[in-house]
């Protein structure tokens, strides 16, 4: 049950996963009571939420080096890794909070997450081969299934063409950084944690003339409780989150690091009932479940294709040495 090159288990890997889609799900939240306490924009928000994740992966990051070497990758795919990682990260972001302005949260969050997981079982089988069989179908269908009844069970939904294009664009960004943290991740020539700090630099580097011309600098009654919230953006969903979706997605199959990821949608919901006041619904609960459901039938089928595949390997191990 461990990724042969990277010696990362897959059980831990899908574990990772798991706490980066609860804590994805955790920025929401603190995304709103920054609105209600600011004027601070949502591209500003990522931008700081970026900049600020970017500080705390190269603290920690300094002295992990200096305990371990670097994984040996040559300059120009790094460059390309990077590049393409960033870009897609910051297309992913961007357009997302552009479709939600354009068609709102419900359409926005449901075309986009559920547009991910088609594009990327799709990309996956094209290009690595990676295969979700009878049972990961199903799931995956379920998991998309309980995303609508959720996000869309309160009826509050408007669709405008222009923000589900957003949302679909959205939805591209995100699979090419998945694809692409798996296909460089099968032979272990990446490092998860460069990846998550340079892919962090690039986003930086894009948002920055979006953030200045949207403002930069919020104002808040409360300046102090403002930074705090950005603080824990920056360190729990971004920091934390990301650096573990890097590391899970390197080693767990793509279709199943997007079902795992929705995630988010649930961890989000939770919250938005717990903290925030908003109304326990049987459409919530229900969608709530069946994305559970959904996420624990595809980690199990996970774990067992891999284990299976262990097995394998090791019954052709002990043929040769018989032979």
């Amino acid at each position: 049950m461990s990724n042969a090159v990277s010696g990362l288990p897959i059980g831990r890997g899908l574990l990772y996963l798991i706490v980066a889609g609860a804590a994805w799900g955790t920025a929401g939240a603190a995304a709103s009571l920054i609105y209600r306490a600011s004027d601070v924009g949502p591209i500003a928000l990522s931008f700081w939420r970026c900049a600020g994740g970017l500080a705390l992966l190269l603290a920690v990051r300094l002295p992990r080096r200096r305990a371990r070497p670097a994984v040996r990758e040559p300059l120009n795919r790094k460059i390309l890794r990077i590049g393409v990682t960033g870009f897609g990260l910051a297309v992913f972001q961007t357009a997302y909070f552009a479709a939600v302005e354009a068609t709102g949260l419900a359409v926005a969050t449901v075309v986009t997450l559920g547009a991910g997981p088609v594009l990327i079982a799709l990309g996956a089988r094209l290009t690595m081969g990676e295969r979700l069989g009878g049972g990961g179908l199903a799931a995956v269908v379920g998991a998309l299934c309980g995303l609508a009844v959720l996000v869309l069970g309160s009826g509050d939904a408007t669709v405008r063409p222009y923000g589900v294009v957003l949302a679909v664009v959205s939805a591209a960004g995100y699979s090419v950084m998945t694809l692409l943290t798996r296909w460089w991740g099968r032979d272990g020539g990446a490092d998860a944690s460069s990846t998550t700090v340079w892919a962090f630099a690039v986003t930086t580097a894009c948002l920055l003339p979006f953030g200045l011309a949207e403002g930069l600098v919020p104002h808040a009654a409360q300046p102090a409780h403002v930074l705090a919230l950005l603080a824990y953006i920056a360190a729990v969903p971004t920091a934390l989150a990301y650096g573990l979706y890097f590391a899970g997605a390197a080693v767990v199959r793509s279709a199943t690091v997007s079902v795992v990821m929705l995630l988010e949608p649930v961890s989000a919901a939770v919250l938005a009932v717990a903290l925030l006041g908003e109304r326990l619904t049987t459409a919530t609960l229900a969608g709530t479940l069946l994305m559970l459901g959904s996420v624990a039938g595809l980690a199990v089928a996970e774990a067992r294709s891999a284990a299976a595949g262990r097995r394998q390997l090791e019954g052709g191990l002990g043929e040769k040495v018989l032979i």
